[in-house]
């Protein structure tokens, strides 16, 4: 399969510290990688980074290849000027963020919002063409009554249908790679289970790649084809999601699994201690992050 990103040597600096070190992954078209770890591990910078949005404060160095239209030649994303970054994200690239309630505008209508998303990158289009579209965005993701609801502004809206709103504004451009950074973690688990056959559904009808990020390893398994567990900064392994949640190589995968509570873990019994490689261990709990 062709890849569709590859990051490379990637390493991430705040001043003196270093959040991303030595990263690199790749994500081959259609595909769904899994990228799990511990709060703070890295994984949301990395995304960021690939976006280009972690702003001059953060010291950005190696290779975030985009193999955009088929038989061109791969762009560094790192090189690119801010003009070509601007026309790629929300086009090539699309981001589902994890609270909808802090990406979406409290003030503006979810119609308008979702209608602006597509008139960014389709110039020319008019305001009544951009509603038809947005509309249909809305009724692709099952927002009920998308039509009526147009207007409507975020907070008449539920949890699980303002996620349903991000994911409509990520995918009106049809992108190529979608990066849904914790896409269910403040739903609760029955609505998480809609909007994980909801990613699901559209991804293989539309065929896109992504990049799936999360603390739960449960939630990666159901939709990751491949899996990178990352832990302070690093990617320690990397493996098809079926072995690598079974099979695990490196000890600190295999700690992370034992630390996932199962119906037969003992409640009067501590959480499992997540073992990392300098021998330093944490509490891992599925909700933390």
């Amino acid at each position: 399969m062709a890849p569709l990103l590859e990051v490379r040597d990637l390493w991430i600096r705040f001043g003196g510290s270093e959040a991303v070190r030595d990263v690199s992954l790749r994500v081959d078209e259609g595909e769904v990688l899994g990228l799990v770890g511990e709060s703070g591990s890295g994984k949301s910078v990395t995304s960021l980074a690939i976006l280009g949005l972690l702003g001059p404060a953060a010291r950005v160095t190696g290779e975030i290849r985009w193999h955009g239209a088929p038989g061109a030649a791969a762009v560094d994303l790192l090189r690119q000027p801010p003009e070509a970054m601007r026309r790629l994200r929300g086009k090539e690239i699309a981001m589902i963020f994890q609270e909808p309630m802090t990406a979406l505008n409290p003030v503006m209508t979810i119609g308008r919002q979702v209608a602006e998303c597509a008139m960014a990158h389709a110039h020319g289009w008019s305001g009544r063409e951009a509603k038809r579209r947005a509309i249909a965005a809305l009724e692709s993701v099952a927002i009920p009554e998308a039509a009526s609801r147009y207007d409507d502004y975020p907070h008449q809206f539920s949890g699980g249908q303002r996620q349903r709103i991000l994911i409509a504004m990520a995918l009106i451009n049809q992108p190529r790679l979608l990066i849904a950074d914790e896409p269910t973690t403040a739903l609760d688990v029955t609505v998480q289970a809609q909007i994980l056959a909801q990613l699901a559904e559209l991804q293989r009808e539309r065929g896109l790649a992504m990049l799936f990020i999360s603390h739960d390893l449960a939630v990666v398994g159901q939709v990751a084809e491949r899996v990178a567990v990352m832990r302070a900064g690093q990617v320690l392994e990397t493996g098809p999601a079926a072995e690598l949640l079974t099979r695990p190589v490196h000890a600190y995968t295999r700690s992370l699994l034992a630390a996932v509570p199962t119906l037969r873990t003992d409640r009067n019994q501590p959480l499992a201690r997540v073992e990392d490689t300098t021998g330093e261990t944490a509490l891992y709990s599925p909700q933390a992050e």
